[in-house]
């Protein structure tokens, strides 16, 4: 995949906007986070992923270009160990509401479960 036209950081770090050739991508630092490409996140094989909690105000402390083929993408919460490559990141943008969507659900899941087992507990 062709490297992005443009990458453009939004002045208090919490939008990414990616340009490639004639799509433009507003992507959240929030969604970049839980949607990292690195081991943390996705685990090391299918159903090993770790679905990431209260990342609503996290930002991007910074891009770290990797060749000409991906970004490192450093987050304010201390997670360094994603690099998107130009087609992990066009996939973000142009799957982004499916993509959202599936990680809201998850979350709410994760939050009746949570409230499940304190009832029980209790």
């Amino acid at each position: 995949m062709t490297p992005p036209t443009n990458i453009t950081l939004s002045k208090d770090k919490k939008l990414l906007t990616v340009s490639f050739e004639k799509n433009d991508f507003a992507l959240s630092s929030e969604y970049l986070r839980v949607y990292s490409p690195s081991a943390e996140v996705r685990g090391h094989g299918p159903g090993q992923e770790t679905l990431q909690l209260n990342k609503q105000d996290v930002t991007i402390s910074s891009l770290v270009p990797m060749g000409n083929y991906a970004v490192a993408i450093h987050f304010s919460d201390g997670h360094t160990t994603g690099i998107y490559s130009w087609s992990y990141l066009h996939h973000l943008g142009n799957d982004k509401e499916e993509l959202w969507k599936d990680y809201c659900d998850r979350v709410e899941k994760n939050n009746v479960k949570k409230q499940n087992f304190h009832e029980v507990s209790i």
